[in-house]
């Protein structure tokens, strides 16, 4: 990307453009607007996929007993999403692109099929002012199930800093914990964007976040980028000790998120081959593929059929058809809200709610990780959880070709 913007006036001057915009920028990541070539065809919602590309670690927390150890896999599953979720999209570094904005009601639907069996992701945007996508996922064969929500606050200061919003929660099956399930709250990490003067963004991870569990553990992950003199691109360190008592580490991890990282049991100055538990190396465990319904097959607002055109149009370089395709959406969405407010009626949301009151959850876990009791609810819409009753009723839904047609015309003016 940088080549091309040494060699191309007009995309030159358009990423000139775009640093000047964003140099006072303070706001949610839907209203930058960023030059044509760094468009991505993929929408945020199907970011959620990111958290289970590796079905055998995240259900295998299900088979350990002992609830410390238990507490290392989930950390260590947490560690291995994290290439994924924030650098699988540009492995040469240099080419991060802006994702797709999802419409309200958005859908991105998939499964794993694998050693672990059947893991089943469902993913919708939840809230549109502020932007907010929800997403559940789970492991048939272990009852694993994770879910959450999230959405992003965007600044500058000679870069582009996003401070993520929201939180996930891990249940893994316990027969003897009360629900039935030991539960983990999950913070996300704060990140910028590098690269932005030379036109080659990636994305540096930064700050701390954590996870607290049911069963008294807590884990810190400490995220740092390499130095001017320094130091090693995507680096952190990890600690897991009994909540609370921060200085008492049971196991550390350290290493580098886009590459390998070493588990150890106790404090890191006690590092050595003979308390080395596991290293993980992402070269050697390749994600499973996700499997995702041929496009005329899907339902009318999942992803890659509701933004094939625009998809279509950033393959080709067709930027008038993508601003026209765009446009059709962002119209028939505005049009659809003076529709709902004139009639008094709100979007009902396929898979999820917003939790009304309390959630107990957060009432015992979330000061333990700096989190709000309520989840921060008031930033992304809602404080969103998956109703299994309203999936369940969905699920084996039939639309008419006339009825998927009538719902792409009202809410995507397709």
């Amino acid at each position: 990307m940088a080549e091309a913007a040494s060699q191309n006036p007009a995309t030159s001057a358009s990423w000139t453009s775009f640093i000047k915009s964003i140099s006072s920028f303070n706001g949610d990541l839907s209203s930058l607007t960023a030059p044509p070539f760094i468009l991505s065809s993929t929408s945020l919602t199907e970011f959620s996929s990111y958290w289970a590309e590796h079905p055998t670690v995240f259900a295998a927390p299900a088979n350990e007993a002992d609830p410390a150890k238990r507490a290392v896999l989930v950390l260590k599953w947490f560690l291995t999403t994290l290439k994924q979720q924030y650098a699988a999209r540009s492995e040469k570094y240099g080419n991060e692109k802006k994702p797709l904005n999802p419409f309200l009601g958005e859908l991105f639907l998939g499964k794993w099929e694998d050693a672990a069996g059947t893991t089943e992701l469902i993913s919708e945007q939840v809230n549109h002012h502020p932007p907010a996508t929800a997403y559940s996922i789970t492991n048939k064969n272990s009852g694993v199930h994770l879910e959450g929500f999230n959405a992003q606050k965007a600044s500058f200061t000679k870069t582009i800093n996003i401070k993520q919003i929201g939180h996930a929660v891990l249940s893994v099956p316990n027969a003897s914990s009360e629900g039935g399930a030991d539960k983990y709250i999950i913070t996300l990490p704060s990140l910028h964007v590098e690269g932005l003067l030379f036109g080659a963004p990636f994305i540096e991870l930064d700050g701390a976040s954590y996870i607290t569990s049911s069963t008294g553990f807590t884990a810190k992950i400490d995220y740092s980028g390499k130095g001017w003199l320094s130091g090693k691109k995507n680096s952190f360190t990890a600690a897991l000790y009994p909540t609370g008592q921060e200085k008492d580490v049971l196991y550390n991890v350290s290493g580098q998120w886009t590459k390998a990282f070493e588990i150890h049991a106790g404090p890191a100055k006690g590092n050595s081959a003979k308390n080395l538990v596991e290293t993980w190396d992402p070269e050697n465990n390749a994600p499973s593929k996700l499997q995702i319904a041929p496009v005329e097959q899907q339902h009318p607002l999942e992803s890659r059929r509701a933004w094939a055109q625009v998809a279509n149009g950033i393959a080709k370089g067709d930027m008038t058809l993508v601003a026209n395709e765009k446009t059709k959406i962002e119209n028939a969405q505005r049009e659809l809200r003076k529709k709902e407010q004139a009639e008094g009626r709100k979007w009902e949301r396929r898979y999820f709610n917003a939790v009304e009151g309390q959630d107990p959850l957060l009432a015992s876990l979330a000061g333990h990780v700096g989190l709000s009791a309520d989840g921060d609810a008031d930033k992304t819409g809602g404080l969103w959880r998956f109703d299994a009753a309203k999936a369940e009723k969905v699920k084996d839904e039939i639309l008419t070709e006339e009825q998927k047609s009538d719902l792409a015309k009202e809410v995507l003016g397709q």
